[in-house]
C-alpha cells in the first residue's frame, strides 16, 4: 500500500541535528539519545492516529522505499534513537516499541518530524506519556545490536581522540567545570542534565574547538567545559587540538561569525529572489513583444486585405485572361529537398517538398480555400493548413509569422504568412505539402498536383 510518510523529507540544519541524531560513540551505534520526558509526550491514541495517516495503521509495513513501520522511520533515525535495542528495523518491532522510539524523536525534533500527519493527528509536545510496554527486543535482534556496538568499538583511532573509550554504562567524570564524554552522550543530554544556561547551543559554543564543525559528533573521552571560565580562557580539553588548547574561546567572535553566516544566507536568498523576479520580468517582456508582433501582423493583414479588395474590384473590369490564375506556387524559389526522398523522417520519407527561402519571405496560398488551422504544430513549428474546393489540403510549415486565422477564407496567391525556421528545422525554408485530409500521413505529390493545375515548378 502507499504511505504518506512525509517526515522522511525533513532536513534539519547542522545546528538542530546536534540534539536529534548522533550519539557520543559515533555513527553506527544504536543507543538511545534523548529520554522522552512527559513534557514532550503524546498519548498512544495520538500515535495510532499518526500511524493511520503515515501507513494506514500497518505497524509492520515495509514497502521497500527505505522507511519502515507504522510511523515510517528512516533506518538512520531508528538506529540513532536506540531502536535497534528492540529490533533491527522498525517494521520488526512491536507497536509499543515503535511508540517508545517515536517519543524520543518527538522530544528531539518535535511534531515537525511528521510534517504532514502531525497536524492531522493532533500530535503536539506536552501531552501525557503513552501507556506502552516496549519490553526487550528479540534475542537475535539484541545480538545484532551488540554486534553493531562491537563494530563501532573497532573504529580507527583517527575518528576517536581516546581509543580506550569506556562502556556506555561507565559513569561520566567531572573535574570542576569540565565534563568527560561517555558513550551515549549528546550535547543536548549533557546540557539538560547539568542545567547549562542557553542549552546545548551554548554548550556547543563553549566547546566548538573541541567538538569541531559538527555538533552531532562527539566522542567518549572528550572533556567539555560546562561553564565559561571567569578569565575568558577556555580550558584545553583532552579531545582538542594543540591549536584549540593554545587559543582562548571567544563566544562573541563565534556569535559574530554565526551572524555573518546568517547574513550571507539572507543575501543569497535575496539574490535568488531578484534573479527569479528578473526571469519573470523577461518572460513578461517577451510575451508583450510576441503580442505586439501578432497585433502588427493582424494590422498588416487587414491593410493587405483592403488592398486586395480594392485590387479585386479593378480586376473585375479586366479581361479574364489578365486576371490572377486559379493556382500558383507558394513561393518563387528553387526546389530543395524533394517529395518522397528516403531519410530519417517519422514515415521513412519526406512527406512534402522544401523551398529554401530566407526568413520573412511572403508565403502564398496555392489556390482559393478556407483556413482550417493556423498556429503552432510541434516539429512543423508555425503552420497553416488550407482546405480547397477540390477536397485537397495544402500545408505551409516552419513559418516565422502567420497572417490568417482558422475559418478565414483566402484567395489564390493571398499571403498566409512569412517563411522561417520554427519547429524542427535546420535552416530557413518553406515545407509544403498537399494532403487528402488535414491529418499527417495523407500526403500526395505536391509538385504533381501544382503541375496538374497549370503551375510551372
Amino acid at each position: 500500500m502507499t504511505t504518506r510518510g512525509r517526515h522522511r523529507r525533513y532536513r534539519p540544519s547542522a545546528v538542530s541535528r546536534a540534539s536529534l541524531t548522533v550519539t557520543a560513540s559515533g555513527a553506527g551505534l544504536a543507543l538511545p539519545l534523548i529520554s522522552a520526558a512527559h513534557a514532550s509526550a503524546a498519548s498512544a491514541d495520538t500515535w495510532d492516529q499518526v500511524a493511520e495517516c503515515e501507513s494506514s495503521g500497518d505497524w509492520h509495513i515495509n514497502t521497500g522505499n527505505g522507511y519502515f513501520g507504522g510511523l515510517q522511520f528512516a533506518q538512520s533515525t531508528w538506529e540513532a534513537y536506540g531502536g535497534t535495542a528492540y529490533a533491527a528495523r522498525a517494521d520488526l518491532a512491536t507497536r509499543d516499541q515503535q511508540i517508545a522510539i517515536a517519543e524520543r524523536v518527538l522530544a528531539g525534533q518535535g511534531p515537525g518530524a511528521w510534517p504532514a500527519c502531525s497536524g492531522e493527528a493532533g500530535l503536539t509536545r506536552g501531552g501525557g506519556a503513552p501507556e506502552v510496554s516496549p519490553g526487550a527486543g528479540p534475542e537475535h535482534e539484541r545480538a545484532g545490536a551488540e554486534q553493531a556496538s562491537q563494530a563501532a568499538d573497532t573504529r580507527p583511532a583517527a575518528h576517536d581522540a581516546h581509543p580506550a573509550a569506556r562502556d556506555a554504562e561507565a559513569p561520566a567524570r567531572q573535574d570542576g567545570d569540565l565534563y568527560e564524554v561517555v558513550r551515549g552522550d549528546t550535547l543536548f543530554g549533557i546540557a539538560t542534565t547539568h542545567e547549562v544556561r542557553g542549552g546545548w547551543q551554548s554548550l556547543y559554543e563553549l566547546n566548538r574547538r573541541t567538538v569541531g564543525g559538527d555538533p552531532d559528533l562527539i566522542f567518549p573521552g572528550q572533556r567539555l567545559a560546562l561553564h565559561a571560565p571567569a578569565t575568558g580562557h577556555e580550558p584545553a580539553a583532552d579531545g582538542g587540538t594543540e591549536e584549540a588548547a593554545g587559543h582562548p574561546q571567544d563566544p562573541a567572535a563565534d556569535q559574530e561569525q554565526a551572524r555573518d553566516e546568517e547574513a550571507a544566507q539572507e543575501r543569497a536568498a535575496e539574490e535568488e529572489r531578484e534573479a527569479e523576479e528578473a526571469r519573470q520580468a523577461e518572460e513578461a517582456r517577451q510575451a508583450e513583444e510576441e503580442a505586439a508582433a501578432r497585433e502588427a501582423a493582424r494590422a498588416e493583414e487587414r491593410q493587405e486585405e483592403e488592398r486586395a479588395a480594392h485590387a479585386q474590384g479593378e480586376r473585375e473590369e479586366e479581361p479574364a485572361d489578365r486576371q490572377a490564375p486559379a493556382y500558383t506556387a507558394p513561393v518563387e524559389a528553387a526546389i530543395g529537398t524533394p517529395y518522397h526522398e528516403p531519410g530519417s523522417w517519422s514515415l521513412g520519407y519526406h512527406t512534402g517538398v522544401d523551398f529554401p527561402v530566407s526568413t520573412g519571405t511572403s508565403v502564398r496560398a496555392v489556390a482559393a480555400g478556407e483556413v482550417v488551422s493556423a498556429g503552432w504544430a510541434g516539429s512543423y513549428g508555425y503552420e497553416v493548413i488550407v482546405r480547397h474546393p477540390d477536397g485537397r489540403y495544402s500545408q505551409y510549415a516552419h513559418l516565422s509569422a502567420i497572417s490568417v486565422s482558422a475559418g478565414q477564407p483566402v484567395g489564390s496567391g493571398q499571403r498566409l504568412g512569412r517563411s522561417g525556421a520554427t519547429g524542427n528545422a535546420t535552416g530557413p525554408h518553406l515545407h509544403f505539402e498537399i494532403r487528402t485530409s488535414p491529418a499527417f500521413g495523407t500526403d500526395i505529390d505536391p509538385l504533381a498536383y501544382l503541375r496538374e493545375h497549370g503551375v510551372s515548378v
